[in-house]
Parts: structure tokens; sequence; C-alpha cells
């Protein structure tokens, strides 16, 4: 910083979050989407049938919100 930039206030310091880089395990490019990142594949070296599996969970109603 230079004398003609104030400091900034305590508490407001806009530091990035930097994520850790994650490359495809085939083609080594960097990965975006965060389906890409949980298997590692981009959307073009994947196979269709690698997918990432969803659950669905039956669960009890919340108190109160009776439907």
């Amino acid at each position: 910083m230079t004398a003609a930039d104030p400091d900034p206030l305590p508490g407001t310091d806009t530091r990035e979050v930097v994520r850790p880089r994650v490359t495809c395990r085939r083609c080594h490019r960097p990965l975006h989407d965060p389906e890409s990142r949980i298997l590692r594949l981009g959307p073009e070296c994947r196979d269709p049938a690698e997918r990432v599996a969803r659950h669905d969970v039956d669960q009890d109603t919340l108190p109160g919100l009776d439907g």
C-alpha cells in the first residue's frame, strides 16, 4: 500500500477463498463443475454411466409443518 491508499477497516479484508485446483483424471484439464470435481472427470471424458449417485431419503415431517 502507498501512503495515498488508506488502510482497510478492521474486519473488512476481502481475501479470496482459493479452491484447490482439481484436474481431470484423463485429460488433465482444470475442472470447474461441482459434479466433475467430485468425479475428477470432465464432461467430455465422462461416460454417461459415471454420474454422481443421488439418493432420495424418506424423512419425517418437521413438527409444526403438517402438510
